[in-house]
Formats: C-alpha cells, sequence, structure tokens
C-alpha cells in the first residue's frame, strides 16, 4: 500500500454555486470532481469560535483533539504546549512504528539544516522533524525530488532562487515520484488560506488554477493497484470571499483508490490519522 495525502491549508465546502464559491468557478473541473466525491468533516471540534490553523493540522495529524486539549482555537505556528503534543505522536511517528517509510515532500529553501529549529515552526515542520530527524532542503528541490509549497517556486525569486518556474503538472510529476519510493508522502499547500484572508480575488483564482492542474495530475496517482489519494483541510476559508477570515463550513476529506471506501464514514478530523493506521493494517 501507498499513500499520498495532500493537505491544503483553508479550504472549505461552501455554497454550490459559482457567484458565491470560487471552488464552483467552471473553469476549475478537476477540482469540482474531486470535491463532488468529498466526505465532510467537522473542523470546529467541538470548541467555540473560529476553528484555526495550529489546533487543526495538530488534529489532522495525531488524531487528538488539540482544541479540546489546549481549550481554545490556536492559529498560526504552535506554542510550546501544542508542539509537546505534536511530537509526543503523531502520524508519522505511527506509520514508523508500523514499519512505514514515510516523507514530508515540501522542500525548504536552506543551506544549513541545523538553522531550522531556530525558525517558527508549522505543525507539518514539528512532527517531520520530531519523528524524521530532518526535512527535504534545496538540493532535493532542484533534483525534483521534492516539491515547493507554492507548487510552481513562484515565490522562491525573493530567497534566492534564479532558476525557472515549473508547470503545476510537472510538480505534480516530482511529487508523484517522491510517493513511489515511500509508503506515505505527505504534501503540504498553504497559500489557498493565505489568498482567503488577503480577501485579494486574483491571488484566489491564481491560487485555484495552479490546484486545478496539479490536482489533476497528482489523483492520478489513485488509478494504481494498492494506491490510495487523500486530500484534506484543517479549516475553511477561500470558499467564501465574503470574509477574509476563518468559515466554519465542513473540510472535504477526498479519497479515491485502494482503501477508500474506508473513509467515507469519517465525521471530524480527529479520524483522518486513525483511518490512515487502519488503512495500511488493513493492507
Amino acid at each position: 500500500m501507498k499513500i499520498i495525502f495532500i493537505f491544503i491549508d483553508g479550504l472549505g465546502l461552501g455554497a454550490d454555486d459559482p457567484d458565491v464559491n470560487p471552488l464552483c468557478d467552471p473553469r476549475f473541473p478537476n477540482l469540482a470532481n474531486l470535491l463532488a466525491g468529498a466526505t465532510p468533516l467537522d473542523a470546529c471540534l467541538g470548541v467555540e469560535g473560529l476553528p484555526q490553523s495550529a489546533t487543526g493540522q495538530a488534529t489532522l495529524l495525531t488524531g487528538v483533539n488539540a482544541a479540546k486539549a489546549m481549550g481554545r482555537h490556536i492559529e498560526g505556528f504552535p506554542p510550546a504546549a501544542l508542539k509537546k503534543l505534536i511530537e509526543h505522536d503523531n502520524l508519522f511517528s505511527k506509520l514508523r512504528k508500523l514499519h512505514k517509510h514515510c516523507t514530508f515532500a515540501n522542500s525548504y529553501w536552506i543551506d544549513d539544516p541545523y538553522r531550522i529549529p531556530l525558525r517558527r515552526q508549522s505543525v507539518t515542520t514539528v512532527m517531520t522533524l520530531k519523528a524524521l530527524g530532518d526535512v527535504r532542503h534545496k538540493e532535493e528541490l532542484m533534483a525534483g525530488l521534492a516539491v515547493n509549497h507554492d507548487i510552481t517556486r513562484w515565490t522562491m525569486h525573493t530567497r534566492g532562487y534564479d532558476g525557472p518556474l515549473i508547470e503545476p503538472e510537472e510538480a505534480a510529476e516530482h511529487l508523484l515520484a517522491v510517493a513511489e519510493a515511500h509508503d506515505f508522502t505527505l504534501f503540504e499547500y498553504f497559500l489557498t488560506d493565505r489568498a482567503g484572508h488577503s480577501g485579494d480575488l486574483k491571488l484566489v483564482f491564481q491560487c485555484l488554477e495552479t490546484m486545478e492542474r496539479f490536482l489533476g495530475k497528482a489523483a492520478t496517482f489513485a488509478d494504481q493497484p494498492n494506491h490510495l489519494f487523500l486530500l484534506c483541510s484543517d479549516h475553511g476559508n477561500i470558499e467564501d470571499p465574503t470574509t477574509t477570515r476563518h468559515t466554519k463550513n465542513p473540510v472535504p476529506l477526498v479519497a479515491l483508490g485502494t482503501g477508500a471506501e474506508r473513509f467515507q464514514t469519517l465525521k471530524t478530523l480527529t479520524d483522518v490519522t486513525p483511518a490512515i493506521l487502519n488503512a495500511f493494517k488493513a493492507s
């Protein structure tokens, strides 16, 4: 069994109306097809207030209701207490206990890996460093063995990258190559959340066009035997351009391929990690 899990920040299931919800725009048929078969998951987690990234992602990638554990929804980067929860027992560490070869496909544009602990760390960074000990660097990116968070590398020119942009389909091919070499591969795309917060519809549609092309290719992973394609989010945002804040909309869980039916009965973010573990145990 091989699994790709694409995590998209700030992607909710909104109104089924292209005049209201940019995800329903007819220019994005791949997105429409994926979301049409998605299982809606609760992202509010029984905690008052708008769901937020740090606790939502921690819940998604540990199976623990992080918002309840922290007593509130926490945005952005995880503080010390939440970081401790993530480090204690996360999806990567659970998979390693099952003797599965897992990886985080995102690249970090750094020369010195020892500088990572000095930076603010996202949930995925905390999990990867604790469970795997290292992340993918610029050498892997340039060799096609990693994917930049923006998919096409367009944000990298302000950080010293002087190479060409790549097409979303090529980035997806890089992701597929990484996934074929591992049992479980995670990729994170967070510009959707930034675009939603910006209120800039041009940026929103730019992100969605990139996702449309990238996911159209990446989802072909599920066409092979014993391959499972998963996509999920932590909270809503980009689906509602009437606000620059997060939403309480359910988030989509897309499952395609071998064992996809196991994911159709899930109800909340807490269910995703256990379901992934069960998929491997059943294979």
